[in-house]
């Protein structure tokens, strides 16, 4: 498998042309993906980057780089795979369905870092066809940081492979910890850290050419701005984080934080003011620095 090297970052606009270039593409049954591997070679992690990153995510500096962090280095490399031959599947009415990540050593500023995505299994939906992509970081060639991102490309008839089954409780006995606000313009700031510009997370006028009423904030800053009050004041060593993404989190509104604390990780939910509704679903486990 030779690499596919992305060397410069990606510009915005060349990012959306590519997306909407890529909805041309009209797929039959797809029974397996293209092995393929992705590779930035030497991302340096950037201090101011991590401190805008921290505050668009109601993060401290005391919490060093965030665990879901590393997820927007691997952006690049989603998006040049979607705009590929490679995928069977246009950008757009592509649904970021879940997340499973693992730190095993703590990341900070300065690290110099090999970055790779290679594409992984298909799983069936009810609502279409799940694949998965795997990333990996890597320091000193040492792997430090790896997650599967679970899509869902929705309207798929006959899907492959086995059922996607959730890997999350829904009956643990989560209580209500805090409220957070998440403002109309939240998509934007958002994008403009972490390079996703996707018209649905923008305005109201540009999520509604794709069916949304409002804009929808993304998936991952839910996440991120969760856990905020989760994690102590200080850098992770190790962590483990699974999520799924439920219900869109419409902007502007005002989200609630459930959890319960257990000795094996943490179970949270983001649900919407009354708390009867949850946009993400997620379980925690960490050690700290």
């Amino acid at each position: 498998m030779k690499p596919i090297e992305i060397t410069s970052t990606p510009n915005p606009v060349g990012v959306a042309l590519g997306a909407l270039m890529s909805s041309t593409k009209r797929p039959g049954t797809v029974k397996a993906l293209p092995k393929v591997l992705y590779v930035r070679p030497s991302v340096v992690l950037d201090a101011e980057h991590i401190a805008a990153y921290a505050q668009v995510c109601g993060l401290q500096t005391a919490h060093g780089v965030p665990v879901i962090y590393p997820q927007l280095l691997t952006f690049p490399l989603a998006m040049a795979f979607f705009g590929s031959e490679h995928c069977p599947w246009p950008a757009l009415g592509t649904v970021h369905l879940a997340n499973r990540i693992h730190q095993h050593q703590r990341l900070q500023a300065g690290d110099d870092l090999r970055v790779e995505m290679r594409t992984g299994e298909l799983m069936a939906h009810e609502k279409g066809q799940v694949f998965h992509l795997e990333m990996s970081i890597l320091r000193d060639d040492v792997l430090v940081w790896e997650a599967t991102q679970t899509l869902l490309r929705l309207g798929v008839k006959n899907p492959s492979g086995k059922p996607f089954v959730s890997s999350l409780a829904t009956d643990a006995p989560l209580s209500h910890q805090t409220d957070f606000a998440a403002p109309a313009d939240m998509g934007r700031r958002y994008a403009k850290v972490s390079g996703d510009f996707n018209p649905i997370h923008l305005t109201a006028a540009s999520a509604k050419l794709f069916g949304f009423r409002q804009a929808i904030a993304h998936g991952l800053w839910t996440t991120a701005r969760a856990l905020a009050p989760l994690v102590p004041d200080a850098p992770l060593a190790q962590a483990e984080l699974d999520v799924e993404f439920k219900t869109p989190l419409f902007l502007p509104a005002t989200a609630s934080l459930w959890s319960m604390r257990k000795t094996q990780g943490t179970p949270f939910e983001v649900r919407n003011a009354k708390g009867d509704k949850p946009h993400v679903r997620g379980r925690l486990r960490y050690q700290a620095a």
